[in-house]
């Protein structure tokens, strides 16, 4: 689950970690009213959305007067705003970011991931942060410094400083990160996320650390535990038929293919796609129904997935287990006959009560295409697209 970059700094807030003075606005004229009660000479504006890359795209503006803050709010908010990271459709801006404008002496990049291949919490940091970034740690990664943190001990003062020095920080300036590395990983560890990112972490004004950009997104599986995070999320940021689809517990990822797909088990699941991808057909989606799938979710699972206009055929891959095979075909013919569903459907039912499932879909007489194995199903479905 992803926040906004407002959200991220009321979080770093509350941890102690130094962020600019701002508030969110959602319309122009909140933006003028926050610019006049943050006060100073100048102000940036940044469009909010689940997406970097903004400045390139346009969405972070300077403005040095109220009238120039009220401007860009004007301009931003109701806007598609396309950046690097949103592809050519863009994400609607439905707020904005209001700060005061920081002078910003130089940048630093500072972050924290989960490193699955360590199975720790890693901090990454660069003495050369802002935009460019990403150029950074592709053609100078010698620039980009790793550290994983011993879960045992936590992070300690001095792999802070280690850090801070090779990133070029000294003096009243390592105290201050290493106060602020402590607990941006405080704030990590509790809330459970799986990614931190401070770009820019600068020094402004009289040698001052402050994070001057800040995201962080959270483990989906967790989140309920908190709260204070579930409400950061927002579902006009997330693909419509995502956020319908968990609410039927279903596990769905929209992809840009045309092969429609409906399987239990995530590794199921991955292996299907891979073996679409095989016959040199596209995975419209990801879709897990998970175990004791009923008929009423397999019903659901085809209406999220038709909602897609590029889907042009569907493959139902079931390894019935928990699941039942005829509960599965109960579900597909329901589909089919209430949804009155007009592109091809593959089926590939194995496990549990398999003949009970096969004989409900002879017996209703619909035009199913029926699969022996998951390569026969995959290369079945490809073949119905032509």
């Amino acid at each position: 689950m992803n926040i906004h970059e407002y959200q991220t700094k009321e979080l770093l807030r509350s941890y102690d970690i130094p962020v600019p003075e701002g508030r969110m606005a959602d319309t122009d004229a909140a933006a003028g009213m926050i610019a006049e009660e943050i006060g100073g000479e100048r102000w940036v504006v940044k469009a909010q959305i689940h997406a970097g890359g903004r400045g390139k795209g346009g969405g972070v503006q300077l403005a040095d007067s109220v009238d120039d803050v009220k401007h860009h709010a004007d301009k931003l908010i109701g806007t598609n705003l396309i950046t690097p990271q949103t592809g050519p459709e863009g994400r609607h801006v439905q707020r904005v970011l209001v700060e005061a404008a920081q002078d910003i002496k130089k940048e630093f990049y500072l972050g924290l991931i989960i490193d699955r291949s360590k199975q720790r919490i890693t901090i990454i940091a660069s003495e050369s942060g802002g935009m460019d970034i990403e150029e950074v740690a592709a053609n100078y990664p010698h620039k980009v410094i790793r550290e994983a943190v011993d879960p045992a001990i936590g992070l300690p003062a001095f792999q802070c400083r280690k850090i801070a020095s090779r990133i070029g920080l000294t003096g009243p300036l390592m105290s201050q990160a290493v106060k602020l590395m402590q607990r941006l990983y405080r704030c990590f560890r509790d809330k459970k996320a799986l990614m931190a990112e401070i770009n820019p972490l600068a020094i402004v004004g009289a040698d001052k650390l402050l994070a001057v950009d800040a995201k962080m997104s959270f483990d989906g599986n967790a989140v309920h535990q908190y709260p204070d995070i579930t409400a950061y999320r927002d579902f006009d940021e997330e693909d419509p038929k995502e956020v319908e689809a968990s609410g039927h517990g279903l596990n769905y990822i929209a992809l840009d293919g045309s092969v429609g797909c409906i399987v239990n088990g995530a590794g199921l699941a991955m292996a299907t796609m891979d073996a679409i991808t095989y016959h040199k057909g596209r995975p419209a989606n990801f879709l897990d129904v998970g175990g004791g799938a009923s008929p009423e979710k397999i019903a659901n699972a085809f209406r999220i997935v038709l909602k897609d206009p590029n889907v042009k055929v569907i493959l139902l891959n079931i390894f019935a287990g928990i699941n039942r095979c005829d509960w599965v075909a109960t579900g597909v013919v329901q589909a089919m006959q209430d949804q009155h569903i007009e592109e091809p459907v593959v089926v590939r039912l194995s496990g549990t009560n398999y003949e009970e499932g096969q004989k409900i879909l002879k017996d209703s007489g619909l035009p199913f295409i029926t699969a022996n194995d998951l390569d026969d199903a995959a290369r079945k479905a490809v073949e119905a697209l032509a």
